[in-house]
């Protein structure tokens, strides 16, 4: 027996007692097989030999990967190694056959290639069996073929469904991920096609490739002759990338994420798409960030082809503007829509040799608003005298660009309908509601800092743990001295808070949803629980309270209160039209970083007794000849008496020069003059 008291190995223990009754020296002491007591492979070891099944078996099964062509391969050699013998043995066991070699060779390849006859040997049972293990070799042989065939060619479709196969297309337009702007995005694509050439959109993301489809395919409907193919993959890599040639696109649009946080992906995917375009590739980029903190390393990586968009800048900048001129938005929505009348540049040969204000009377159905140097600088409104060189192109307004003509004699108007510039108002402090609060906040009341009068005040109402102490402080630093700010903890939401206020003593009211924060709810619901107690103040009091509403969702501004004073922006689907306009007019960035600055050239709406005698017939070419008189260019009007019953709230962009209409002293006029206008 073992004691326990002595400290012996038990390697030790069991060579010092030797081998036992039906034991060998291999044979461990408990009894385990020797073979499962092999120790296990360590480098430096002896190295362990392999059979030469096993070499075989290892290179058989490397060749099986190689393919379908790889199995029909080795399928082919396996039935000619058996029906080739079989075959053999007929033919010399055949009395019928001649007993010279040739004549046998050839009845072995007759036999060969008849194996797909079953039952056709007669003779003695030995034939037949034979004939008929041939046939069943056949059979086998096809059955086993077809099935490959078939296997690869389902391969061959799944992996095209996963969108992994390159696309090999030139002139095309990249959109690379996918975001609440793809719709949008895909969409006026779409819908800016106007040549009727067959046009490619190649969609890359993170998604599955029929998931896409559909969803395209639901929310796009019928493309015509654009086609849309996605690809999966994701677009910070770079071989992902090179499934939708980026090198030879015509543009490539980066879609921002839908959380700020994620805007370090944008960062990388411009570096990617650099990468697998290479640095000299001029392929026009258009990309956009939510977090202004990563706007410098977006630009960066893009490089200088590259044009970065910061959503939440050009978002703060329209609340701006709307929220001093009810109804802008409608404007810059149509702008931007390609389904109506947006710029385009027009390269006319009776253009050189015309002054701006001669092109601008030559458009009848065209409004001119600028000229497109030919070393890419944009004048926007320019002198009425300024020259059009050779290498200048006209900016205009207009429908598609081949409606867009010079004619030889201006549009006639009447001179009796205009009117002299009127004396500007003066400007008078303003008061702004702000009613909620986000990451925006402060940059909305930098920009109300920069548009309003000198002693306006701008009271923030929002919940404490939302508009922090710090965000407060920000927002004082942005403004500085030229806005007065006041926070008055509540809560938008609840009709307390909204009863609490005095909402005569307001010029404007802002409504902001919270940041968007998984877990919690969209942030468009706040909004419309705070329009509602909005609308019911107005229903109440009777007054008509100019409002503008922030919105993530467009199907969120098609149910939200409405009212003839109420102004939406849809950030994402704003951001979203103005990438595919610059993606087809590269000259439109600076055009529109110009049109929401609040100095130089912006849009206004005016009244229309500022430019024509109302009560009284007169053509849009009157209004836009006093207009051009007073240093501004006329682009549309907006009706009174349409504006609360018309699908299109009573706006008309790009009327023809010759549109006679009748002009009623509450219609306003849009324009794109100089200077901040009087608040209306």
């Amino acid at each position: 027996m073992r004691k326990e008291d002595k400290k012996v190995v038990p390697g030790q223990r069991d060579a010092a007692r030797g081998p036992g009754p039906g034991r060998t020296d291999s044979t461990p002491a408990d009894g385990t097989p020797a073979a499962d007591m092999r120790p296990a492979y360590r480098p430096g070891s002896a190295r362990r030999t392999h059979s030469a099944e096993e070499r075989f078996r290892y290179w058989f099964d490397t060749t099986l990967t190689r393919g379908i062509a790889a199995l029909c391969g080795w399928l082919a050699l396996v039935c000619l190694a058996l029906v080739v013998p079989v075959s053999t043995v007929l033919a010399w066991t055949d009395q019928r056959t001649p007993a010279s070699l040739g004549s046998r060779i050839a009845a072995v390849w007759r036999n060969t290639g008849q194996t797909m006859r079953l039952g056709g040997e007669v003779g003695p049972p030995l034939r037949v069996a034979l004939s008929v293990l041939l046939a069943l070799i056949a059979l086998f042989y096809v059955s086993t073929l077809v099935s490959l065939i078939t296997t690869g060619l389902t391969d061959r479709l799944i992996a095209l469904n996963r969108g992994h196969a390159r696309i090999l297309e030139s002139g095309h337009t990249v959109v690379l991920g996918w975001s609440e702007q793809i719709p949008t995005v895909v969409s006026e694509l779409v819908a800016a096609r106007t040549d009727g050439r067959r046009r490619v959109i190649a969609v890359l993301a993170d998604r599955d490739k029929p998931a896409m489809e559909e969803d395209l395919r639901t929310t796009v409907g019928t493309t015509g002759r654009t086609r849309i193919v996605c690809r999966t993959g994701r677009p910070t890599d770079p071989a992902a990338l090179a499934r939708v040639s980026p090198a030879t696109a015509d543009s490539v649009l980066v879609l921002p994420r839908d959380d700020p946080h994620d805007d370090t992906g944008v960062v990388k995917t411009l570096l990617s798409l650099s990468a697998a375009a290479g640095a000299a590739d001029p392929v026009r980029v258009i990309a956009a960030v939510r977090d202004d903190r990563y706007l410098t390393a977006a630009r960066l990586a893009g490089g200088a082809r590259a044009t970065v968009l910061d959503m939440d800048d050009i978002t703060a900048r329209l609340l701006a503007d709307c929220a001093r001129q009810p109804g802008l938005s409608l404007v810059h929505q149509e702008l931007l829509d390609f389904a109506g009348h947006e710029f385009h540049t027009v390269a006319d040969p009776g253009a050189p040799g015309r002054t701006f204000d001669e092109a601008a009377r030559a458009c009848p159905v065209s409004t001119a608003v600028g000229i497109v140097h030919g070393d890419g600088t944009v004048a926007l409104n320019p002198p009425r005298a300024t020259p059009l060189l050779a290498d200048d192109t006209l900016l205009v307004i207009a429908e598609d660009e081949r409606s867009t003509h010079l004619s030889v004699t201006p549009t006639s108007y009447d001179p009796t309908t205009l009117t002299h510039a009127a004396p500007e108002a003066p400007l008078r402090p303003e008061r702004v509601l702000l009613l909620g609060w986000n990451r925006r906040a402060p940059r909305i009341a930098a920009q109300l800092a920069g548009r309003t009068p000198p002693g306006s005040s701008l009271d923030v109402v929002a919940e404490p743990r939302t508009a922090t102490l710090a965000g407060i402080r920000a927002v004082t630093e942005a403004v500085g001295a030229h806005l007065a700010v006041l926070h008055r903890p509540g809560d938008p939401t609840l009709r307390a808070t909204t009863d609490a206020l005095d909402l005569d003593r307001y010029d404007t009211v802002i409504v902001l949803g919270p940041d968007h924060r998984p877990g919690r709810p969209a942030p468009d619901d706040r909004t419309l629980i705070t329009l509602l107690h909005l609308r019911a103040r107005e229903n109440e009091g009777g007054r008509r309270l100019p409002v503008v509403a922030e919105m993530t969702d467009d199907r969120n501004r098609l149910i939200a209160p409405q009212a003839p004073g109420a102004d939406f922006i849809v950030s994402g689907r704003l951001i979203g039209l103005l990438m595919t306009q610059i993606s087809q007019n590269p000259h439109l960035t600076a055009v529109f970083e110009e049109l929401l600055a609040p100095d130089g050239n912006s849009l206004h709406l005016r009244p229309a007794a500022h430019y024509v005698r109302t009560g009284r017939a007169a053509s849009f070419a009157s209004v836009a000849a006093s207009a051009a008189r007073q240093g501004a260019c006329a682009i549309g009007y907006r009706s009174h008496a349409r504006a609360t019953t018309a699908p299109d709230h009573g706006l008309c962009v790009n009327p023809p020069k010759a549109h006679i209409r009748h002009w009623h002293p509450e219609d306003q006029v849009v324009v794109i003059a100089r200077g901040t206008p009087p608040r209306p």
